[in-house]
């Protein structure tokens, strides 16, 4: 057994905006991170229905995997006021999503600052409990899923390229140590536990073009999936998790995995 950290945790109240470092989360079995991608921008004429969500494939979003510049936005959102800051350079720009007019402002906002060539501007879109993870479409499990990354493992990916690549890039919910690089890859069916709370590995994460993306410089860089796909023969970075049983997570918070 490995003695694991957990160095960062990350939610996601908008999928593809800013994230919003956690120190402390609450979880319970067969739930995902409280408030992680529960809203979105849907691209025009994306299909989603508010009333009958359904599992939609990422690019019917407005996410980094085809808006780099996305990457150059600070974002907060408010989700209990619904209240969301937009920061370009030294400018801030403020919307209140509660009203409709907000959420058209801020959907033109984006869709302006972006340069988006869709016909019209996105939609802001949320039918809780639905989440718009990346793996929805998998299945209703996978949708309640926690994205686990191995610090180590881009550490190891980093010294191949002889570049230094940052986590945030993966935007995961959970960054470790502890383990060693790349073991988390080979370790479905393994669980992860701190305290009361036990992850259950389900799958490993295989990565797309959003991770081209630089968190730093907001511009496409590295081919990512390309090259871990060359150096490691496949294009997995990190895996998913369930949570099989509740309890708190904390910063900081010494754990274990095991089989």
């Amino acid at each position: 057994m490995n003695e694991l950290t957990i160095v960062r945790m990350n939610r996601y109240p908008i999928k593809g905006l800013s994230p919003e470092p956690l120190s402390t989360v609450n979880l319970l079995a067969g739930e995902g991170i409280p408030g992680d991608r529960l809203f979105g921008f849907a691209r025009y004429n994306s299909g989603f229905d508010t009333l009958n969500p359904k599992p939609l494939e990422k690019d019917r979003f407005v996410v980094l995997l085809n808006e780099a510049g996305l990457a150059g936005l600070q974002t907060k959102f408010d989700a209990q006021n619904q209240l969301l800051e937009i920061k370009v350079g030294v400018k801030t720009h403020h919307f209140e999503m509660r009203e409709p007019k907000g959420q058209r402002d801020a959907a033109t906002f984006l869709y302006n600052t972006l340069g988006l060539r869709d016909p019209e501007p996105p939609v802001f879109v949320s039918s809780y409990p639905h989440r718009f993870t990346d793996v929805s479409v998998v299945s209703p499990k996978m949708m309640n899923a926690i994205s686990v990354l191995n610090l180590a493992s881009v550490d190891a990916l980093s010294r191949q390229l002889n570049v230094e690549l940052h986590p945030a890039r993966f935007r995961a919910n959970i960054e470790l140590e502890g383990l060693p690089p790349f073991s988390e890859l080979d370790s479905v069916g393994f669980t992860l536990v701190f305290g009361d709370v036990k992850l259950k590995i389900i799958s490993r994460t295989k990565r797309c073009a959003a991770t081209e993306v630089n968190p730093e410089t907001a511009e496409r860089d590295m081919r990512i999936p390309f090259l871990i796909r060359k150096h490691l023969g496949h294009m997995d970075m990190g895996v998913y998790a369930e949570v099989k049983d509740s309890g708190t997570l904390n910063v900081g918070q010494l754990g274990m995995w095991s089989q």
